[in-house]
Order: C-alpha cells, then structure tokens, then sequence
C-alpha cells in the first residue's frame, strides 16, 4: 500500500503599506523569494497585502525585518489553514 507524503503546506497574508503598484509588488515578492525559502508569493497593491505559500514556517522576525529594510512598512501576518 502506498501512502502519499504529507506535507503542512503554510499560507501567510501579510498586510503591506506603502505599495503603489505593479513593480511595488515585485519588489516585495523577490525579496521574499531571495531571503526565504518560499513556493509562491504574490502581492497585490489594491488590497495592501502579499500571500506567501511555504513548505516551512517562516522567522516572522526576519520577515519584518527584510521588509522593512525595503521602505515598505508590514502591518499585519496571519498564518491561514
């Protein structure tokens, strides 16, 4: 019998202020993606937030850290189920 690997997949939203627009979100997102060890991040400047999606929980410390280093202020994070 075989067994599937499971896996805790986590999803974060995080509250961004300060994106604009469409290179706003790029920035956040490849920062995001050089300093973490991310699946997929997306980022939308109308709704001020950024979702991450991660094999492994992230260092909320080192996220607001790296983020704030960008100019951009992180307001808000919930880990979703």
């Amino acid at each position: 019998m075989f067994h599937k690997n499971k896996t805790k997949n986590y999803k974060y939203k995080l509250g961004i202020n300060g994106m604009r627009c469409g290179m706003c979100e790029a920035h956040i997102n490849n920062i995001i993606r050089q300093k973490f060890d991310v699946q997929k991040v997306k980022s939308n400047h109308k709704k001020n937030e950024t979702i991450v999606f991660s094999l492994n929980e992230i260092d909320i410390n080192a996220l607001r850290e790296v983020i704030s280093q960008t100019g951009y202020e992180l307001t808000d994070i919930v880990l979703e189920d």
